[in-house]
Protein backbone atom coordinates (compact mmCIF):
# COMPACT_ATOMS: atom_id res chain seq x y z
CA UNK A 1 0.00 0.00 0.00
CA UNK A 2 1.55 3.45 -0.83
CA UNK A 3 0.16 6.83 -1.84
CA UNK A 4 0.63 10.15 -0.05
CA UNK A 5 -3.04 11.42 -0.61
CA UNK A 6 -6.06 9.29 -0.52
CA UNK A 7 -6.67 9.20 -3.75
CA UNK A 8 -3.45 7.60 -4.61
CA UNK A 9 -3.75 5.06 -1.28
CA UNK A 10 -7.16 3.76 -2.65
CA UNK A 11 -5.74 3.48 -5.80
CA UNK A 12 -3.06 1.33 -4.70
CA UNK A 13 -5.35 -0.85 -2.67
CA UNK A 14 -7.52 -1.19 -5.80
CA UNK A 15 -4.43 -2.27 -7.83
CA UNK A 16 -3.88 -4.86 -4.97
CA UNK A 17 -7.41 -6.38 -4.78
CA UNK A 18 -7.11 -6.39 -8.85
CA UNK A 19 -3.71 -8.28 -8.96
CA UNK A 20 -4.80 -10.92 -6.79
CA UNK A 21 -2.62 -9.81 -3.95
CA UNK A 22 -5.68 -9.45 -1.49
CA UNK A 23 -8.59 -12.08 -1.35
CA UNK A 24 -11.84 -11.86 -0.09
CA UNK A 25 -12.30 -11.14 3.88
CA UNK A 26 -8.01 -10.04 3.41
CA UNK A 27 -8.18 -7.65 6.24
CA UNK A 28 -6.78 -3.97 5.59
CA UNK A 29 -4.01 -2.57 8.20
CA UNK A 30 -6.09 -0.46 11.33
CA UNK A 31 -6.58 3.74 10.15
CA UNK A 32 -3.71 4.77 12.28
CA UNK A 33 -1.09 1.95 11.52
CA UNK A 34 -1.16 2.36 8.26
CA UNK A 35 -1.11 6.51 8.36
CA UNK A 36 1.99 5.83 10.36
CA UNK A 37 3.25 3.41 7.91
CA UNK A 38 2.53 5.80 5.05
CA UNK A 39 3.70 9.11 7.02
CA UNK A 40 0.20 10.06 6.86
CA UNK A 41 -2.91 11.78 8.83
CA UNK A 42 -5.18 9.33 9.83
CA UNK A 43 -7.78 11.62 8.03
CA UNK A 44 -6.18 10.92 5.27
CA UNK A 45 -6.61 7.32 5.27
CA UNK A 46 -9.88 7.06 6.71
CA UNK A 47 -10.77 9.14 3.45
CA UNK A 48 -9.26 6.38 1.39
CA UNK A 49 -11.05 3.64 3.37
CA UNK A 50 -14.11 5.38 3.05
CA UNK A 51 -13.72 6.32 -1.18
CA UNK A 52 -13.48 2.28 -1.34
CA UNK A 53 -16.45 1.63 0.91
CA UNK A 54 -18.45 4.25 -1.48
CA UNK A 55 -17.35 1.78 -4.34
CA UNK A 56 -17.91 -1.62 -3.24
CA UNK A 57 -14.66 -2.35 -2.92
CA UNK A 58 -14.33 -2.96 0.89
CA UNK A 59 -17.05 -3.17 3.57
CA UNK A 60 -16.45 -2.72 7.38
CA UNK A 61 -17.43 -5.59 9.94
CA UNK A 62 -16.69 -3.27 13.48
CA UNK A 63 -14.32 -4.66 15.43
CA UNK A 64 -12.90 -7.05 13.04
CA UNK A 65 -12.06 -3.89 10.98
CA UNK A 66 -12.33 -3.37 6.91
CA UNK A 67 -12.08 -5.95 5.07
CA UNK A 68 -12.17 -6.80 0.99
CA UNK A 69 -15.33 -7.63 0.08
CA UNK A 70 -16.56 -11.03 -1.18
CA UNK A 71 -17.03 -9.46 -4.83
CA UNK A 72 -15.36 -5.89 -4.87
CA UNK A 73 -15.98 -3.87 -7.73
CA UNK A 74 -12.79 -3.82 -9.13
CA UNK A 75 -11.64 -6.38 -11.88
CA UNK A 76 -9.23 -9.26 -10.75
CA UNK A 77 -7.54 -11.98 -12.14
CA UNK A 78 -9.89 -14.38 -9.46
CA UNK A 79 -13.06 -12.29 -10.11
CA UNK A 80 -14.41 -14.86 -11.74
CA UNK A 81 -13.45 -17.52 -9.37
CA UNK A 82 -15.63 -19.03 -6.33
CA UNK A 83 -14.14 -19.99 -3.26
CA UNK A 84 -11.69 -22.89 -3.54
CA UNK A 85 -13.17 -26.32 -3.41
CA UNK A 86 -10.27 -28.67 -3.16
CA UNK A 87 -10.32 -31.82 -4.92
CA UNK A 88 -12.82 -34.62 -3.70
CA UNK A 89 -14.99 -32.25 -2.26
CA UNK A 90 -18.22 -32.33 -3.16
CA UNK A 91 -19.43 -28.20 -4.32
CA UNK A 92 -22.82 -27.54 -2.79
CA UNK A 93 -21.95 -23.79 -2.44
CA UNK A 94 -22.45 -22.72 -6.05
CA UNK A 95 -26.00 -22.22 -5.91
CA UNK A 96 -26.23 -23.33 -9.07
CA UNK A 97 -29.39 -25.45 -11.03
CA UNK A 98 -28.16 -28.91 -11.60
CA UNK A 99 -26.62 -28.73 -15.19
CA UNK A 100 -28.33 -32.46 -15.75
CA UNK A 101 -31.84 -30.98 -15.26
CA UNK A 102 -31.43 -27.83 -17.72
CA UNK A 103 -33.05 -27.92 -21.48
CA UNK A 104 -30.62 -28.84 -24.10
CA UNK A 105 -30.57 -25.78 -26.55
CA UNK A 106 -29.35 -26.77 -28.90
CA UNK A 107 -31.59 -27.84 -31.13
CA UNK A 108 -33.89 -24.75 -29.95
CA UNK A 109 -30.74 -22.67 -31.13
CA UNK A 110 -30.80 -24.45 -34.64
CA UNK A 111 -34.44 -23.69 -35.06
CA UNK A 112 -33.47 -20.02 -34.33
CA UNK A 113 -31.04 -19.93 -36.64
CA UNK A 114 -33.08 -21.48 -39.37
CA UNK A 115 -35.58 -19.16 -38.92
CA UNK A 116 -34.29 -16.16 -39.02
CA UNK A 117 -34.67 -13.83 -41.88
CA UNK A 118 -32.76 -10.44 -42.71
CA UNK A 119 -30.12 -9.50 -40.50
CA UNK A 120 -31.32 -6.91 -37.52
CA UNK A 121 -29.69 -3.33 -38.29
CA UNK A 122 -28.94 -0.96 -35.26
CA UNK A 123 -32.54 0.84 -36.33
CA UNK A 124 -34.81 -1.79 -36.32
CA UNK A 125 -33.17 -3.88 -33.15
CA UNK A 126 -34.96 -3.43 -29.82
CA UNK A 127 -37.76 -5.79 -27.96
CA UNK A 128 -39.22 -8.29 -29.96
CA UNK A 129 -43.25 -7.32 -30.27
CA UNK A 130 -44.34 -11.43 -30.32
CA UNK A 131 -41.99 -11.83 -26.98
CA UNK A 132 -43.63 -9.22 -24.98
CA UNK A 133 -46.97 -10.50 -25.73
CA UNK A 134 -46.12 -14.09 -24.59
CA UNK A 135 -44.60 -12.53 -21.02
CA UNK A 136 -48.06 -10.27 -20.56
CA UNK A 137 -49.86 -13.78 -20.98
CA UNK A 138 -47.39 -15.57 -18.89
CA UNK A 139 -47.22 -12.59 -16.37
CA UNK A 140 -51.06 -11.99 -15.94
CA UNK A 141 -51.47 -16.06 -15.90
CA UNK A 142 -49.52 -16.04 -12.77
CA UNK A 143 -51.52 -12.91 -11.07
CA UNK A 144 -48.72 -10.35 -12.07
CA UNK A 145 -50.98 -7.12 -12.38
CA UNK A 146 -50.26 -6.35 -15.96
CA UNK A 147 -53.42 -4.19 -16.87
CA UNK A 148 -51.13 -0.62 -17.14
CA UNK A 149 -47.93 -2.12 -17.10
CA UNK A 150 -45.22 -1.54 -19.56
CA UNK A 151 -42.64 -4.40 -20.70
CA UNK A 152 -38.95 -4.57 -21.55
CA UNK A 153 -36.13 -7.35 -21.19
CA UNK A 154 -32.66 -6.90 -20.26
CA UNK A 155 -29.87 -9.00 -20.08
CA UNK A 156 -30.56 -10.75 -16.76
CA UNK A 157 -32.12 -9.70 -13.20
CA UNK A 158 -28.98 -7.98 -11.76
CA UNK A 159 -29.08 -6.14 -14.90
CA UNK A 160 -32.66 -5.61 -14.32
CA UNK A 161 -31.91 -4.21 -10.62
CA UNK A 162 -28.41 -2.44 -11.15
CA UNK A 163 -31.02 0.00 -14.17
CA UNK A 164 -33.40 0.24 -11.85
CA UNK A 165 -32.02 1.66 -8.72
CA UNK A 166 -29.35 3.73 -10.72
CA UNK A 167 -32.41 5.30 -12.42
CA UNK A 168 -34.19 5.88 -9.26
CA UNK A 169 -31.85 6.60 -6.47
CA UNK A 170 -28.41 8.41 -5.63
CA UNK A 171 -25.21 7.61 -3.94
CA UNK A 172 -25.88 8.05 -0.22
CA UNK A 173 -29.58 6.84 -0.65
CA UNK A 174 -30.88 3.83 1.82
CA UNK A 175 -32.25 0.33 0.24
CA UNK A 176 -34.14 -1.92 1.81
CA UNK A 177 -32.79 -5.45 1.45
CA UNK A 178 -33.46 -8.99 3.00
CA UNK A 179 -31.12 -10.24 5.36
CA UNK A 180 -29.98 -12.56 4.85
CA UNK A 181 -30.39 -11.82 1.40
CA UNK A 182 -29.15 -12.27 -2.07
CA UNK A 183 -25.13 -11.70 -1.68
CA UNK A 184 -24.76 -10.22 -5.55
CA UNK A 185 -27.31 -7.59 -4.89
CA UNK A 186 -25.61 -6.69 -1.01
CA UNK A 187 -22.64 -6.18 -3.58
CA UNK A 188 -23.80 -4.11 -6.14
CA UNK A 189 -25.67 -1.93 -3.82
CA UNK A 190 -21.96 -0.98 -2.14
CA UNK A 191 -21.11 -0.70 -5.68
CA UNK A 192 -23.42 2.11 -6.42
CA UNK A 193 -22.42 3.96 -3.29
CA UNK A 194 -26.25 3.14 -1.48
CA UNK A 195 -27.01 2.23 1.85
CA UNK A 196 -28.30 -0.96 2.54
CA UNK A 197 -30.74 -1.31 5.27
CA UNK A 198 -31.38 -4.54 6.18
CA UNK A 199 -34.99 -6.43 6.45
CA UNK A 200 -35.67 -9.94 8.51
CA UNK A 201 -37.10 -12.71 6.68
CA UNK A 202 -38.49 -15.71 7.38
CA UNK A 203 -40.37 -18.64 5.61
CA UNK A 204 -43.11 -16.08 4.22
CA UNK A 205 -40.85 -13.31 3.13
CA UNK A 206 -40.17 -9.91 4.42
CA UNK A 207 -41.18 -9.31 8.13
CA UNK A 208 -43.84 -6.26 7.82
CA UNK A 209 -42.38 -4.68 11.26
CA UNK A 210 -38.82 -4.77 10.20
CA UNK A 211 -39.46 -3.51 6.66
CA UNK A 212 -41.72 -0.86 8.24
CA UNK A 213 -38.46 -0.27 10.28
CA UNK A 214 -36.70 0.28 7.14
CA UNK A 215 -39.15 2.59 5.13
CA UNK A 216 -39.35 5.11 8.48
CA UNK A 217 -35.64 5.53 8.35
CA UNK A 218 -35.22 6.57 4.81
CA UNK A 219 -35.24 3.39 2.36
CA UNK A 220 -36.40 5.10 -1.10
CA UNK A 221 -36.05 1.83 -2.82
CA UNK A 222 -37.15 -1.57 -1.76
CA UNK A 223 -36.21 -5.36 -3.25
CA UNK A 224 -38.07 -8.31 -2.52
CA UNK A 225 -37.62 -11.89 -3.79
CA UNK A 226 -41.40 -13.31 -4.21
CA UNK A 227 -40.37 -16.77 -4.21
CA UNK A 228 -37.04 -19.17 -3.70
CA UNK A 229 -35.52 -16.62 -1.66
CA UNK A 230 -31.77 -16.73 -1.70
CA UNK A 231 -30.40 -17.80 0.52
CA UNK A 232 -33.24 -19.16 3.30
CA UNK A 233 -35.71 -20.28 0.16
CA UNK A 234 -38.72 -18.40 1.88
CA UNK A 235 -41.25 -17.42 -0.57
CA UNK A 236 -44.44 -14.29 0.14
CA UNK A 237 -47.36 -16.11 0.95
CA UNK A 238 -51.07 -14.75 0.27
CA UNK A 239 -51.40 -13.38 4.00
CA UNK A 240 -47.53 -11.63 4.01
CA UNK A 241 -48.34 -9.92 0.91
CA UNK A 242 -51.40 -8.31 2.10
CA UNK A 243 -50.04 -6.90 4.79
CA UNK A 244 -46.57 -5.93 2.80
CA UNK A 245 -49.30 -4.07 0.40
CA UNK A 246 -50.91 -2.00 3.12
CA UNK A 247 -47.50 -1.19 4.71
CA UNK A 248 -45.71 -0.14 1.09
CA UNK A 249 -49.03 1.75 0.43
CA UNK A 250 -48.39 4.31 3.07
CA UNK A 251 -44.77 5.39 1.10
CA UNK A 252 -46.19 6.56 -2.34
CA UNK A 253 -42.41 7.91 -3.25
CA UNK A 254 -40.70 4.32 -3.21
CA UNK A 255 -39.31 1.88 -5.58
CA UNK A 256 -41.03 -1.58 -5.51
CA UNK A 257 -38.86 -4.00 -6.84
CA UNK A 258 -40.23 -7.87 -6.87
CA UNK A 259 -37.60 -10.34 -7.94
CA UNK A 260 -38.96 -13.29 -9.13
CA UNK A 261 -35.40 -15.24 -10.11
CA UNK A 262 -36.85 -18.54 -10.02
CA UNK A 263 -39.99 -18.36 -12.07
CA UNK A 264 -41.23 -21.55 -13.26
CA UNK A 265 -39.28 -23.25 -11.16
CA UNK A 266 -40.52 -21.78 -8.57
CA UNK A 267 -43.24 -24.52 -7.46
CA UNK A 268 -45.57 -22.39 -5.37
CA UNK A 269 -47.87 -19.91 -6.58
CA UNK A 270 -46.73 -16.16 -6.59
CA UNK A 271 -48.43 -13.38 -5.36
CA UNK A 272 -47.53 -10.07 -6.24
CA UNK A 273 -46.98 -7.10 -4.06
CA UNK A 274 -46.73 -3.95 -6.43
CA UNK A 275 -48.06 -1.61 -8.10
CA UNK A 276 -49.29 0.34 -4.33
CA UNK A 277 -46.24 3.28 -4.88
CA UNK A 278 -45.13 5.39 -7.76
CA UNK A 279 -42.74 3.43 -8.65
CA UNK A 280 -42.69 -0.39 -9.61
CA UNK A 281 -41.26 -3.20 -11.50
CA UNK A 282 -41.45 -6.79 -11.53
CA UNK A 283 -38.25 -8.94 -12.91
CA UNK A 284 -38.59 -12.91 -14.44
CA UNK A 285 -35.10 -13.89 -15.20
CA UNK A 286 -34.39 -17.45 -17.34
CA UNK A 287 -31.32 -18.51 -15.68
CA UNK A 288 -32.95 -20.46 -13.11
CA UNK A 289 -35.24 -22.52 -15.29
CA UNK A 290 -33.21 -22.55 -18.45
CA UNK A 291 -29.83 -22.12 -17.82
CA UNK A 292 -27.08 -19.29 -16.55
CA UNK A 293 -25.73 -18.93 -20.06
CA UNK A 294 -29.32 -17.37 -21.08
CA UNK A 295 -28.73 -13.70 -19.88
CA UNK A 296 -31.97 -12.31 -20.50
CA UNK A 297 -34.94 -11.28 -18.00
CA UNK A 298 -38.48 -9.85 -18.53
CA UNK A 299 -39.31 -6.63 -16.51
CA UNK A 300 -42.67 -5.32 -16.25
CA UNK A 301 -43.41 -1.96 -14.14
CA UNK A 302 -45.00 1.24 -14.38
CA UNK A 303 -44.65 3.14 -17.75
CA UNK A 304 -42.22 6.01 -16.21
CA UNK A 305 -39.89 3.05 -14.30
CA UNK A 306 -39.81 0.86 -17.29
CA UNK A 307 -39.01 4.00 -20.42
CA UNK A 308 -36.34 4.81 -17.62
CA UNK A 309 -34.59 1.82 -17.82
CA UNK A 310 -35.30 1.31 -21.31
CA UNK A 311 -33.99 5.13 -22.06
CA UNK A 312 -30.42 4.08 -19.99
CA UNK A 313 -29.74 0.77 -22.34
CA UNK A 314 -30.56 2.74 -25.67
CA UNK A 315 -27.65 4.95 -24.70
CA UNK A 316 -25.63 1.94 -23.03
CA UNK A 317 -25.28 -1.56 -24.20
CA UNK A 318 -28.86 -0.44 -26.76
CA UNK A 319 -31.02 -3.80 -26.76
CA UNK A 320 -30.60 -7.59 -25.44
CA UNK A 321 -29.84 -9.74 -28.36
CA UNK A 322 -32.89 -10.13 -30.39
CA UNK A 323 -31.57 -13.96 -31.03
CA UNK A 324 -31.72 -14.41 -27.19
CA UNK A 325 -35.41 -12.98 -27.00
CA UNK A 326 -36.18 -15.13 -30.06
CA UNK A 327 -34.67 -18.74 -28.26
CA UNK A 328 -36.48 -17.86 -25.00
CA UNK A 329 -40.06 -17.38 -26.57
CA UNK A 330 -39.18 -20.83 -28.52
CA UNK A 331 -38.39 -21.94 -25.13
CA UNK A 332 -41.73 -20.61 -23.49
CA UNK A 333 -43.71 -22.36 -26.36
CA UNK A 334 -41.86 -25.86 -26.64
CA UNK A 335 -44.11 -28.70 -24.80
CA UNK A 336 -41.72 -30.08 -23.93
CA UNK A 337 -39.23 -27.80 -22.39
CA UNK A 338 -42.40 -26.91 -19.97
CA UNK A 339 -42.64 -30.53 -19.10
CA UNK A 340 -38.81 -30.74 -18.21
CA UNK A 341 -38.63 -27.88 -16.58
CA UNK A 342 -41.78 -28.98 -14.06
CA UNK A 343 -40.09 -31.95 -13.51
CA UNK A 344 -36.61 -30.40 -12.25
CA UNK A 345 -38.94 -28.58 -10.41
CA UNK A 346 -40.73 -31.41 -8.76
CA UNK A 347 -37.02 -32.85 -8.04
CA UNK A 348 -35.56 -29.80 -6.38
CA UNK A 349 -38.36 -29.85 -4.27
CA UNK A 350 -37.66 -33.36 -3.16
CA UNK A 351 -34.29 -32.66 -2.60
CA UNK A 352 -34.86 -29.77 -0.64
CA UNK A 353 -37.47 -30.66 1.47
CA UNK A 354 -35.52 -34.08 2.32
CA UNK A 355 -32.35 -32.24 3.30
CA UNK A 356 -34.67 -29.60 5.37
CA UNK A 357 -36.41 -32.41 7.44
CA UNK A 358 -33.34 -34.20 7.95
CA UNK A 359 -31.49 -31.44 9.41
CA UNK A 360 -34.39 -30.53 11.82
CA UNK A 361 -34.70 -33.84 13.01
CA UNK A 362 -31.17 -33.78 13.70
CA UNK A 363 -31.68 -30.69 15.74
CA UNK A 364 -30.53 -27.83 13.23
CA UNK A 365 -32.57 -24.82 12.46
CA UNK A 366 -33.29 -25.25 8.41
CA UNK A 367 -35.21 -23.08 5.95
CA UNK A 368 -36.04 -24.11 2.47
CA UNK A 369 -39.59 -23.70 1.09
CA UNK A 370 -38.27 -23.01 -2.51
CA UNK A 371 -35.80 -22.96 -4.52
CA UNK A 372 -32.64 -24.60 -4.97
CA UNK A 373 -31.16 -23.92 -1.06
CA UNK A 374 -31.72 -24.64 2.08
CA UNK A 375 -29.97 -21.71 5.10
CA UNK A 376 -28.78 -23.77 8.16
CA UNK A 377 -28.58 -21.44 11.69
CA UNK A 378 -25.46 -22.43 13.36
CA UNK A 379 -23.56 -21.23 16.16
CA UNK A 380 -20.07 -20.60 14.36
CA UNK A 381 -20.12 -19.98 10.46
CA UNK A 382 -16.84 -20.00 9.82
CA UNK A 383 -15.74 -23.58 12.22
CA UNK A 384 -18.98 -25.06 10.46
CA UNK A 385 -17.67 -24.62 6.80
CA UNK A 386 -13.91 -25.40 7.44
CA UNK A 387 -15.32 -28.71 9.12
CA UNK A 388 -17.91 -29.73 6.59
CA UNK A 389 -14.69 -28.91 3.98
CA UNK A 390 -12.52 -31.63 5.55
CA UNK A 391 -15.72 -33.67 5.79
CA UNK A 392 -15.67 -33.58 2.08
CA UNK A 393 -18.78 -30.78 1.12
CA UNK A 394 -17.88 -27.18 0.37
CA UNK A 395 -20.87 -25.08 2.00
CA UNK A 396 -21.17 -20.94 1.38
CA UNK A 397 -20.68 -19.15 4.33
CA UNK A 398 -23.59 -16.80 5.53
CA UNK A 399 -21.18 -14.10 6.10
CA UNK A 400 -21.53 -13.55 2.02
CA UNK A 401 -25.26 -13.22 2.56
CA UNK A 402 -26.16 -11.30 6.14
CA UNK A 403 -25.97 -8.34 7.19
CA UNK A 404 -27.15 -7.92 11.14
CA UNK A 405 -28.90 -11.64 11.31
CA UNK A 406 -27.00 -14.67 13.04
CA UNK A 407 -24.39 -17.00 11.60
CA UNK A 408 -25.45 -19.60 9.03
CA UNK A 409 -24.72 -21.36 6.02
CA UNK A 410 -26.30 -21.88 2.75
CA UNK A 411 -26.16 -25.57 1.08
CA UNK A 412 -27.19 -25.91 -2.41
CA UNK A 413 -28.94 -29.45 -3.11
CA UNK A 414 -28.50 -29.95 -6.99
CA UNK A 415 -25.46 -32.05 -6.69
CA UNK A 416 -26.83 -34.19 -3.54
CA UNK A 417 -27.74 -37.38 -5.36
CA UNK A 418 -30.51 -39.74 -4.67
CA UNK A 419 -29.94 -41.36 -1.51
CA UNK A 420 -27.25 -39.06 -0.14
CA UNK A 421 -29.39 -36.71 1.50
CA UNK A 422 -28.71 -38.50 5.49
CA UNK A 423 -25.40 -38.78 5.05
CA UNK A 424 -24.97 -34.73 4.15
CA UNK A 425 -27.44 -34.02 6.99
CA UNK A 426 -24.84 -35.94 9.16
CA UNK A 427 -21.85 -34.28 8.63
CA UNK A 428 -23.73 -30.55 8.79
CA UNK A 429 -24.82 -32.07 12.04
CA UNK A 430 -21.20 -33.26 13.48
CA UNK A 431 -19.63 -30.08 12.00
CA UNK A 432 -22.60 -27.05 13.52
CA UNK A 433 -22.20 -28.80 17.06
CA UNK A 434 -20.65 -32.29 17.81
CA UNK A 435 -23.60 -32.53 20.71
CA UNK A 436 -25.96 -33.87 18.19
CA UNK A 437 -24.33 -36.70 17.06
CA UNK A 438 -26.79 -39.50 17.72
CA UNK A 439 -30.05 -37.49 16.92
CA UNK A 440 -33.16 -39.17 15.78
CA UNK A 441 -31.79 -40.17 12.43
CA UNK A 442 -29.30 -42.17 13.61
Amino acid sequence: MTGTNAAAISASIEAGIANGDYVWGAALPPVRILADSLHVSPATVAKAYSELRRRGVVETHGRRGTRVRSRPAVASARSALRLPVPAGVLDLSAGEPDLALLPVLGPELGEVAAALGAPVSYGSAGVLPELVDAARERLAADGVPMADAAVTVTAGALDALERLLTAHVRPGDAVAVEDPGWANLLDLVAALGLRAIPVEVDDEGPLPVSLGAALRAGARAVVVTTRAQNPTGAAVTAVRATALRALLGGFPQVLVIEDDHAAELAGVPLHCLGPVTGAWAFVRSASKPFGPDLRIAVMAGDQTTVARVVGRMRIGSGWVSTILQRLLLRLWHDAQVTTAVAAAARHYAARRGALRDALSARGLEAHGTTGINVWVRVPDEALTVAALRDAGYAVAPGSRFRIATPPGVRITVSPIADGAVDRVADAVAVAADPAVVGGPSR
